[in-house]
């Protein structure tokens, strides 16, 4: 019997992906945990492997493809035994694989782009020898993104011929499509149509360009789940910020003395390698904010798993490290390396960036002297991380010249009180201007 590939959920918040790349073909064999696909999830590119043994009989979402929904079939597989040939494709690639309303509710005589089609086709007319095949009855094969593009240009699909396997329609189809040539046949139906379809150029729904030149980019899958992702938690979770300022002369000369006893380990600590440390020794000393609010209950986790924000090419990510207040800051340096540059690579395990209990962002390196975070949901809390810069500041009751660092944290109201996260920003402003405590 032949089997079923489904888009697979990568990771726990996945909702749809892209098949950025097939990496079989129709006829390949493959075997239990080959690599058969590329697939982008909202964080990285990960590899799909296969679970079953079979021959690859068709397959039914192109390459490109964007927004592929979680359970939609992708390919078939033919078990050992079984004739390709004799293989029906399972589905037809799309969630919603019924052709779009307007291609049922009104029949035109619209011929296909075929140069044959008849002009005086009746009002009703019976399907010219070209349209798209269909996989069962009347429904008509396409690709999701092709029946994207075909709403937004105004087409039938059922007018439109398919170049891929077995007659699936893709994206070329109808792109080289005119929609012009539906109507000619019969030009009052374009008066009554409900809407026009804007210029592929226009501005997206809800936005005024005011007649300034501009371009206009899709949003990457990434930059939708960060939008919807932080929208949510601005609107959702009560967040209360807290301020410090901390001298930091004395965590920057431990550095430099660190430093100089692991060069020949190959090893150089940075500043924020040390306020990862801090963070996490914090959330052990203060644990009322080591939490999550979880609606009716609250979860109290017993170890500080640190996220720490990373810029990338297409958005941001946040890999974790792990139980960082029992790690020395060797070991935090060399993981953050490592994560930070498989991160831009989008090489990154779904277990390296989901989780965590708490955040750090860092934006001192651009100069930022004090900025507010929004909270990574389901988090309780963030730590944002401004300039050290040299400022006046108060010592012994004189005032003198230091190196100063402001840093706040937001806190999710809902599970963490102000005077909890006052005593958190306290204990980690301690740890940073008395930092032995962080190598005890």
């Amino acid at each position: 019997m032949p089997i079923a590939i489904k888009m697979p959920a990568l990771s726990p918040t996945m909702e749809e992906g892209t098949l950025a790349k097939w990496l079989v073909k129709v006829g390949d064999t493959v075997s239990s945990g080959d690599i058969m696909a590329e697939i982008e999830t909202d964080k990285a590119t990960m590899e799909f492997e296969a679970v079953d043994e079979g021959t690859i009989a068709h397959i039914q979402v192109d390459e490109g493809t964007e927004g592929v929904q979680v359970g939609t079939i992708i390919a078939t597989l033919a078990e050992d035994g079984e004739d390709v040939g004799d293989v029906e494709p399972m589905g037809d690639g799309a969630p919603a694989p019924s052709p779009t309303p307007a291609a049922k509710e009104k029949e035109e005589p619209a011929p296909t782009p075929a140069p044959a089609a008849k002009e005086n086709a009746a009002p009703a007319p019976t399907p010219s020898p070209s349209p798209a095949p269909a996989s069962s009855g009347d429904r008509v094969i396409a690709s999701p993104l092709a029946r994207r593009i075909a709403e937004q240009k105004g087409l039938d699909l059922s007018q439109v011929k398919g170049s891929g396997p077995n007659g699936r329609i893709v994206k070329a189809d109808v792109e080289n499509a005119k929609p012009g040539k539906a109507a000619d046949a019969a030009p009052a139906p374009a008066a009554s149509a409900p809407a026009p379809t804007p210029a592929p150029a226009a501005a997206p729904t809800g936005a005024q360009d005011f007649g300034i030149p501009h371009d206009v980019e899709k949003l990457s899958s990434m930059r939708k789940v960060i939008a919807k992702r932080l929208t949510e938690s601005k609107q959702t979770v009560p967040h209360i910020y807290l301020t410090v300022d901390i001298r930091l002369d004395a965590l920057l000369k431990l550095r430099s003395e660190l430093n100089a006893a692991l060069e020949p380990q190959g090893v150089k600590l940075s500043v924020n390698d040390m306020l990862i440390k801090a963070l996490a020794k914090s959330l052990e000393q203060v644990p009322a904010c080591n939490v999550q609010f979880a609606g009716d209950t609250m979860l109290q986790f017993k170890r500080a798993d640190i996220s720490v924000a990373v810029s990338i090419p297409n958005g941001l990510i946040t890999p974790i490290v792990k139980d960082a207040g029992a790690k020395a800051m060797s070991k935090i340096s060399t993981e953050m390396k490592d994560l930070g540059s498989r991160a831009k690579e989008g090489k990154l395990a779904p277990e390296e960036f989901q989780g965590g209990t708490a955040s750090l962002s860092n934006m001192g390196m651009f100069g930022i002297k004090q900025f507010e975070a929004v909270i990574n949901p389901p988090q309780g809390m963030i730590m944002a991380i401004g300039a050290g810069e040299k400022r006046p500041y108060v010592i012994d009751d004189s005032l003198q010249i230091a190196t100063v660092m402001s840093a706040t944290g937001s806190f999710d109201h809902r599970a963490i009180d102000g005077a909890d996260g006052a005593q958190l920003m306290k204990a980690f402003k301690e740890l940073c201007e008395a930092p032995l405590g962080l190598v005890a």
